[in-house]
C-alpha cells in the first residue's frame, strides 16, 4: 500500500492543530514531524537485491512501519534500514530478529544456473532456520514468498484457480520442489511454534529485473507451442508483489495469497502483442527433446518447465481483492515491459546464446542445432550399448 500523499498528510495535520487561543491538551499531546511512527518493526531477508531491496525501500519510506531490519550477506543501498550481514542459515539470525514484529523471508535462490542440490539446501534450510529463529525471537508473523507455480500447470485446471485450490505441482520444474517444501514448512510452522502466524504470498510469472525459465521463453526467436496445448499467461509486476507483501506485513490480509494481474492472456494474444511467431511441435517431440537437452547439460531448464507454457495456472487473487488491494499493472503492460527487458537477448530451449552464436545459427537453425545435438548424443549412447 502506498504512503499517503504529502499534501493530504499536511491537510490532516493542519486540521488537527489547535487554534492559537487554545492550549494543547496535556492528556493528548499533539503529533509532530518528530514523533516516532507507530506500526510494526519489520525484518526483511534477502534485502540487498531484487524484490527484497524494493520491499525494504518501500517499507522504510512507509509511515505505517516503525523500523526496517535488513538482513543479507551483503549490505544494500537502503540507508534508512538497520542492516545485519549474515547468511539466513546461520542460527545467529535469531538474535538479529529480536524486537521484530514481522519477518518477510525473501532470501531464496531460484537461479537457473545454480546447482540444483545446492539451491535446495539453501532454500529449504534457510526457510527452516528463519521460521525457527522468528519463533525464538518472539516474532508473531512470518511472510513467505513462493509462486503460483505450486498449483501446477495441468490441462484440467479451472480458469481461474481459487487460492484454496489443491497444490498439484510436482518437483519436475526448476525450483518448484523447493517452493513446495517451503509451503509444507509454512503449514507445519504454526503447529510447531504456537503463536506464530505464517502468511504465504504466491506471485504469478514475475516480471521486473527477473530471470526465470518463463521470462526466458520470451527471449526465443520463436515461441514454442506444444500442439494441442492450451496456454494461458498471467503476469505479476515486482511492484505489485511488493505492495501485496506490504498488505501482508500490515496485517490487512493473511492466509495463502495469490498475486498477479487481473485476468490472463491467451497464447494468440501473446503472439499478437509480442510480434513473435510460434513454432509448433508435437507433445512427444517437445517434451522428449527438452528432457534430453537438459540431461546432457545443453539447457538449464528441465522438461517440467515446459508444462507451464502448455497448460493454464491462472489464479483469481480474491483474498487480496477482498482486502481492497488492486494491481497497478495489466497483463498487457507487464508483457510489454518484459519484452523491452529481454530485447537483444537470444535464448533457445532455455539456453542463452551469445549474439554471434544467435546471428550465425538463426532462429530455426539454432533450434535444429540443439535438437540435433541431443539426437546425436542419443545415437552415440545407443551405439556404445551395442558394443
Amino acid at each position: 500500500m502506498s504512503s499517503p500523499d504529502p499534501q493530504v498528510r499536511a491537510a490532516r495535520n493542519d486540521s488537527a492543530r489547535p487554534s492559537p487561543d487554545r492550549r494543547p491538551s496535556t492528556t493528548a499531546p499533539r503529533a509532530d514531524r518528530t514523533t516516532a511512527p507507530r506500526g510494526p518493526v519489520v525484518a526483511v531477508t534477502g534485502a540487498a537485491s531484487g524484490v527484497g531491496a524494493l520491499l525494504t525501500a518501500r517499507l522504510a519510506a512507509s509511515e505505517e512501519v516503525k523500523q526496517v531490519i535488513a538482513i543479507d550477506e551483503r549490505r544494500g543501498e537502503c540507508a534508512e534500514a538497520l542492516w545485519h550481514i549474515l547468511d539466513v542459515r546461520d542460527p545467529a539470525i535469531a538474535d538479529k530478529l529480536r524486537g521484530a514484529d514481522v519477518v518477510v523471508h525473501l532470501a531464496l535462490d531460484l537461479d537457473l544456473e545454480t546447482d540444483a542440490a545446492a539451491r535446495t539446501a539453501y532454500n529449504v534450510r534457510g526457510t527452516q532456520t528463519v521460521l525457527t529463529a522468528a519463533a525464538a525471537a518472539g516474532v508473531h508473523r512470518v511472510v513467505l514468498c513462493t509462486s503460483t507455480m505450486v498449483y501446477g500447470a495441468l490441462p484440467d485446471n479451472e480458469l481461474p484457480l481459487s487460492e484454496d485450490a489443491e497444490l498439484r505441482a510436482t518437483a519436475e520444474a526448476t525450483g518448484v520442489g523447493d517452493l513446495l517444501e517451503i509451503e509444507r514448512l509454512a503449514r507445519r510452522a504454526p503447529r510447531a511454534h504456537p503463536g506464530l502466524n505464517v502468511t504465504v504470498v504466491r506471485p504469478a510469472v514475475l516480471v521486473g529485473g527477473t530471470d526465470t525459465a518463463l521470462t526466458r521463453y520470451f527471449e526465443s526467436p520463436r515461441l514454442l507451442v506444444v500442439a494441442g496445448s492450451r496456454p494461458a499467461w498471467q503476469f505479476c509486476h515486482v511492484e505489485d508483489l511488493c505492495s501485496a507483501l506490504e498488505y501482508a506485513v500490515l496485517e490487512k490480509v493473511d492466509g495463502e495469497l495469490a498475486v498477479g494481474c487481473d485476468g490472463w492472456l491467451e497464447q494468440e494474444e501473446v503472439e499478437e502483442l509480442s510480434g513473435i511467431r510460434r513454432m509448433e511441435l508435437p507433445s512427444a517431440v517437445a517434451l522428449g527433446a527438452a528432457a534430453r537437452l537438459h540431461r546432457i547439460g545443453l539447457t538449464p531448464s528441465p522438461a517440467g518447465d515446459l508444462a507451464y507454457t502448455m497448460h493454464p495456472w491462472v489464479v483469481s487473487g480474491s483474498r487480496l481483492h477482498d482486502a481492497g488491494w488492486r494491481p497497478a499493472h495489466t497483463n498487457e503492460e507487464v508483457l510489454a515491459e518484459l519484452l523491452e527487458e529481454v530485447s537483444g537477448r537470444h535464448t533457445v530451449a532455455g539456453r542463452r546464446l551469445g549474439r554471434k552464436d544467435a546471428t550465425a545459427a538463426g532462429a530455426a537453425g539454432a533450434t535444429v542445432a540443439l535438437l540435433g545435438a541431443a539426437a546425436v548424443v542419443r545415437r552415440a549412447r545407443k551405439a556404445r550399448r551395442r558394443i
